[in-house]
């Protein structure tokens, strides 16, 4: 069974139905269910399936031979092939097996993890390029799906190729963490029933990661999970961190040293001041370079916030594993490899850092959410989302000010979002509608907006009802409503 995924489900059927050959290249975080999605999705077709997947710092010969075995289990069952010497000799079977296929049977080949094929001089991606265009690209049953984990890999040199494969990808596809909902579908499927509130304490620790979301024991309540598998040396998740980012980049420490310098700023840090405080990643390119990799894997997200183009682009962590790992592990972690608390976790529940931790993450969950959000307040896609701030600068008396989201609208209006996480219903007292009150006026003087301007809140459990939310609210998003289906929010 394949939960949710129902965007990604049309666009695969769409390349098995095509009359034509397809050359996709999908690409996404680690984890996140890129194998088992296009095995499952074309082993259920009436097809020819042939799935090779490549081995981390495996050496020529190993990973032909592995590809002799599928070879000879798809095309020649019973048969013991000689391994090739090169992907060229390789790709030559191939296209010799694929030739004796009947002609009204349809040939999937799906090259997974091929940034790990594709290691130094191997000569596959060469290869690939050589047969697709010689002999594949006229092959109108022929789907090749080349996928891999590496995502700045696949953009650069699939999908912006500049050599044979130039302009060849026919479709591209990065398949993303599951959303709340898709969240609650496969742990019902795996026979945890959560409420939403639970499943929101979860993701805001895991997010929505496939692979991670099926390490829950569905005999332990959610915070006892998070001791187990984060506070525990022998936890999935305390060492995950390390192993996620070797796998991915061949300077892991250069890229681990980005995401903690912008871990540390709950508001997001300008590309400027990272640059000032990375030590191992250098100047201009390298560090550009970086930002891009690891905004294309999914663990930042790059913003400019509305009308601050001058200042240029501020990076926030948007994974949530990343985050929450950052935050409680890494600093214990010496301690913790000593003596594993587990219940470290449910000491911390309900204290100021909880609470701090839990605002940014659910801020970020609502980033993700946006979609539903927009459905919620009736919002098009047409009207930009960006988050605003404003710093006075030094010795000014004036306030500042900071907008957690806003839309711009082409209805001649701008909503402003407040977005806040609460375990019960948030109240909104007369120091906090005085503040509501001081984001609004700020914002419309420092803008010199003419625009109307709508205040709604995003609140995990709702607000309290009351005089003053009466007063300044114009709509309340509650955790309900991040949990819809948000239509065509891939657009």
């Amino acid at each position: 069974m394949i939960i949710g995924r129902k965007p990604e489900k049309k666009i695969l059927d769409a390349i098995y139905a095509s009359k034509e050959a397809e050359l996709v290249a999908i690409y996404g975080r680690r984890r996140v269910g890129k194998t088992y999605l296009i095995k499952h999705h074309f082993q259920s077709k009436n097809c020819v399936y042939f799935h090779i997947t490549g081995i981390k710092n495996g050496a020529l010969k190993v990973q032909l031979e592995r590809y002799t075995r599928v070879l000879a289990e798809v095309f020649y069952p019973g048969v013991s092939l000689k391994t090739p010497e090169s992907w060229m000799d390789a790709f030559e079977e191939l296209t010799k097996a694929i030739n004796i296929i009947p002609k009204i049977k349809k040939i999937v080949l799906f090259f997974d993890e091929l940034p790990w094929l594709a290691n130094r001089k191997s000569g596959v991606l060469q290869a690939i390029e050589y047969f697709w265009n010689r002999y594949w690209v006229d092959n109108n049953r022929l789907k090749l799906i080349l996928c891999g984990s590496s995502s700045s890999w696949m953009i650069s040199k699939i999908i912006k190729n500049r050599g044979g494969l130039h302009n060849r990808v026919t479709r591209k596809l990065r398949l993303m963490p599951f959303t709340l909902e898709e969240s609650r579908e496969f742990l019902y499927s795996q026979g945890m029933d959560l409420s939403k509130a639970h499943l929101l304490k979860l993701y805001m620790a895991i997010g929505g990661i496939p692979y991670y979301l099926k390490q829950l024991d569905k005999t332990r309540s959610i915070d006892q999970n998070i001791n187990k598998l984060f506070f525990n040396s022998d936890g999935l998740f305390f060492n995950e961190f390390d192993e996620v980012f070797s796998s991915l980049f061949d300077e892991a420490d250069a890229y681990k040293e980005i995401i903690k310098n912008i871990a540390k700023s709950s508001n997001g840090i300008l590309r400027n001041d990272l640059e000032q405080q990375s030590r191992l990643t250098g100047k201009g390119g390298h560090l550009t370079q970086r930002l891009n990799d690891l905004e294309s894997a999914g663990f930042i997200t790059g913003y400019i916030p509305f009308e601050h183009k001058r200042r240029g682009t501020y990076y926030r962590i948007s994974d949530e594993y990343c985050y929450f790992y950052l935050k409680w592990i890494e600093p214990i972690k010496p301690q913790l490899k000593q003596e594993s608390n587990t219940h470290y976790w449910m000491s911390m529940i309900n204290t100021p850092v909880f609470y701090n931790w839990s605002g940014y993450a659910y801020e970020s969950i609502c980033y993700k959410h946006i979609g539903q959000i927009r459905k919620a307040l009736n919002i098009p896609l047409s009207a930009l989302a960006s988050p605003w701030r404003y710093s006075p600068v030094k010795n000014n008396k004036e306030n500042g000010a900071q907008i957690d989201l806003l839309f711009n609208r082409a209805d001649d209006s701008i909503t402003l979002c407040e977005i806040k996480y609460t375990d019960k219903p948030f109240t909104i007292d007369k120091q906090y509608a005085e503040n509501l009150k001081n984001k609004i006026n700020t914002f419309t003087k420092i803008t010199r907006t003419n625009k109307q301007v709508f205040m709604t809140m995003i609140s995990a459990n709702g607000v309290k009802k009351n005089k003053y939310s009466d007063e300044i609210l114009s709509q309340i998003v509650s955790l309900d409503d991040l949990f819809i289906e948000a239509g065509n929010m891939y657009v």
